[in-house]
């Protein structure tokens, strides 16, 4: 059986990127740290650490204890901080996290309308790639998460919450946007902006893409949907983004839609939830009766598919 003390001063050794600093943090003595770390890897029979580098440098069974430990200990501080609101001891805490797409140009009004109905309550929101708001949940950093890329997980529910249509853009006088419509074959001897891996819109466009056996090879990395906007407006290259991201520039007569024969390019974006996680706070429960208020889909009981 893991010692949970233990567990916890090999994650402040990874954290704090060594011993001493470890010990500093935790007002210990490094032998006292090293000593500990001795004694999880003698009861696990595996190695942890690799002690020959200079800096922590984990073995393939730290970084998997690390990341479990990550998780553990996230959850014990939910249970602290949920357990402060019902003393009455701290003001309710909503902690969301969604995917780039949905944190800029989805969220933000029903953000709006829980601050209006519960203007004590904080509000902290976190916008990063689906890959990195599902890590956030899973270690229990966030009470409500958003994404837009597919997610598969044993801990995970994944509900339907709206559906979202995604578009190839260019440049109003690109060659293509010219057209009525283009093959979408002809889209691999193009380049294409796209965002890092990870991003539910690079992972959706590339899946459609992939079932009519192209595959982009001519690609320019770039950090965000509005970087990609004006990268494709300075015509730069095509790229794939949700409809709603681009409307105001399409408006604007700065980007045009490229129609592409027989794409599909529309996806779901979903709710997250952990299956072990019994009692959601009451921000994030407020929090999901608002999304499913005001979303065309809904989200209702965790029947998704994980």
């Amino acid at each position: 059986m893991l010692n949970l003390h233990h567990l916890r001063l090999f994650k402040s050794v990874v954290e704090h990127g060594g011993f001493t600093r470890a010990a500093a943090a935790l007002n210990l003595s490094q032998p006292a740290i090293s000593k500990s770390l001795k004694e999880l890897e003698d009861g696990l029979q595996l190695t942890l650490i690799d002690r020959s580098a200079r800096s922590v440098r984990l073995t393939e069974a730290g970084r998997l204890l690390y990341e479990r430990a990550r998780e553990l200990f996230g959850v014990e501080q939910v249970a602290e901080r949920e357990l402060r609101e019902l003393r009455g001891l701290k003001r309710g805490l909503l902690r969301i996290g969604a995917s780039t797409t949905i944190a800029t140009y989805f969220l933000p009004p029903v953000l709006g309308r829980f601050h209006l109905r519960h203007p004590r309550v904080r509000i902290r929101a976190a916008s990063a790639n689906t890959r990195t708001i599902l890590r956030l949940l899973l270690e229990s950093k966030i009470d409500v998460a958003l994404v837009e890329g597919p997610v598969s997980h044993p801990r995970v529910d994944v509900v339907p919450w709206r559906e979202d249509e995604l578009v190839v853009i260019a440049h109003p006088e690109d060659r293509f946007a010219r057209r009525a419509s283009v093959a979408v074959q002809e889209l691999a001897e193009r380049q294409f902006l796209v965002r890092e891996p990870g991003s539910g819109t690079r992972d959706v466009s590339e899946a459609a893409l992939a079932r009519h056996g192209v595959r982009l090879r001519n690609i320019m990395r770039v950090g965000g949907t509005e970087v990609m906007k004006q990268a494709v407006a300075a015509g730069l290259g095509l790229a794939v983004v949700s409809r709603a991201a681009a409307a105001d520039q399409i408006a604007l007569g700065r980007l045009a839609v490229v129609r592409v024969e027989e794409l599909e390019l529309r996806r779901t974006l979903t709710l997250l939830r952990l299956r072990d996680r019994v009692v959601p706070s009451a921000a994030a429960r407020e929090m999901e009766l608002l999304l499913s208020e005001s979303d065309d889909v809904g989200v209702g009981d965790a029947s998704g598919v994980a």
